[in-house]
């Protein structure tokens, strides 16, 4: 699923580049998303992100690309790899600037972890 946000003002930081709690939470709710319709019905909470490195400062007007894509099933959780890429609208050519993997964990109505429903791969 691809997904694309533009970089606002709002979302820059002190030294006018994007903060990287937005791009956290645009990657959060993306792979939240995916999940979500891939198995409607199930309530998901987020329980991790393997691992967060930003590979380039992105300025204010960069249009992001951001591809998810479920990437390994559990008994009770999924995880969805996430790839954030700057597009360059004037070339037309985008870079890689982040990727993760976000693991949800499947709820039943009181909070505990309940089983995925079965097929739904």
């Amino acid at each position: 699923m691809d997904t694309f946000k533009l970089v606002r003002p709002e979302h820059l930081n002190h030294y006018g580049y994007l903060f990287g709690g937005f791009l956290l939470k645009w990657v959060d709710e993306i792979a939240w998303i995916a999940a979500s319709r891939d198995y409607p019905g199930c309530r998901f909470v987020t329980v991790a992100m393997n691992s967060v490195e930003f590979h380039k400062g992105v300025h204010q007007g960069t249009v992001l690309r951001f591809s998810s894509h479920e990437h390994q099933r559990g008994r009770t959780s999924v995880q969805y790899a996430v790839s954030a890429f700057a597009d360059d609208l004037e070339s037309g050519r985008e870079e890689p600037i982040f990727s993760t993997c976000v693991t949800f964990v499947h709820l039943d109505g009181e909070g505990n972890k309940t089983p995925l429903p079965e097929g739904t791969d």
